[in-house]
């Protein structure tokens, strides 16, 4: 439960363009442009129409399983942090991955400075073990895979368990997320009890100053009381999408939540690029601090990159 809980704070935070960079974000890059004119009635469209197109898409969860087709350089770069927020860790990886031949996977580069293993050899964080586990698996095999998964409870069931809970996370928001204390029916953004929470509206835009979009954001109303906004999981979910197909080329969202048992602060982002016909992941974003009970607090961040897939 401890791994599901921190997959959850990694993960939950899949995303799209954030529009500043806050505390220790490590990716500088924008990568969208927003048109001045944000009156874009005349293309018939409605919060309805986003909402609908978010709830049923199946082309986000398809580009992350086109990779294993590829081949392509990863860089992955992790800092860690102390509570000034200066970093005390960092970790390096260029990666190829190939998708022929007996090795699928050679580090190019792997470089580790400070603190970032105990004694024992174990990484000193457990958002970093999460990290590894998602996506150094994804360069191994298929980041999501076809087999389906056990019944809740069953032998083997812990990891399977684990990475259907995610993948709701990840592809499906504003979705409830079953078997995660505290936190599974706060995901719903989308219900009508929710929406008297929450604006919905959406802006035309530049993505890689080439692609027409529509970015569709969710976000907490000003005018609630702090009471009310403390209690609201997500504060923010931004969808970015192509113009000419509707396909999601991107998500970012903005969490934070305490109580007396933890409590978390985290962003995550992560962007799509075109490569022939095909839609697939270039950059993945993370952000956060956590803090339970008889834990250290961990504060780390992330940036993931994709490029020359062929």
């Amino acid at each position: 439960m401890k791994s599901l809980f921190i997959a959850v704070l990694m993960l939950c935070g899949f995303g799209s363009f954030a529009q500043e960079i806050p505390r220790f974000n490590p990716d500088t890059i924008k990568t969208i442009q927003l048109d001045s004119n944000v009156n874009i009635v005349a293309q018939k469209l409605s919060v309805e129409t986003f909402i609908r197109a978010i709830t049923t898409d199946t082309s986000f969860y398809a580009a992350f399983r086109k990779m294993k087709k590829y081949s392509f350089i990863a860089e992955n770069r992790i800092y860690t942090y102390d509570k000034k927020n200066k970093v005390n860790g960092k970790i390096y990886r260029k990666i190829r991955h190939s998708n022929s031949g007996p090795v699928r996977m050679e580090y190019l580069v792997k470089q580790d400075t400070g603190k970032v293993f105990k004694k024992n050899g174990k990484y000193q964080l457990y958002t970093i073990e999460m990290f590894d586990y998602i996506f150094m698996n994804a360069y191994k095999s298929d980041l999501v895979s076809n087999t389906a998964t056990s019944s809740p409870g069953g032998k083997g069931d812990s990891n399977s368990s684990y990475k259907d809970k995610l993948k709701t996370l990840i592809f499906n928001p504003g979705k409830p997320v079953k078997g995660i204390p505290f936190i599974g029916s706060k995901t719903e953004i989308f219900t009508p009890n929710m929406r008297q929470y929450y604006d919905y509206n959406f802006q035309s835009g530049t993505y890689l100053d080439s692609i027409p979009v529509y970015r569709f954001r969710v976000s907490v109303k000003n005018d609630l009381s702090s009471w009310t906004k403390d209690g609201l999981m997500i504060k923010e979910l931004v969808t970015i999408f192509d113009k000419r197909d509707f396909a999601i080329l991107g998500r970012y969202v903005d969490m934070k939540y305490s109580n007396m048992l933890f409590d978390f602060n985290v962003q995550m982002n992560i962007e799509m690029g075109y490569f022939g016909e095909d839609k697939l992941p270039t950059k993945i974003t993370y952000q956060g601090n956590w803090n339970v009970p008889f834990k250290k607090e961990e504060r780390a961040s992330f940036l993931i990159l994709h490029k020359d897939y062929h």
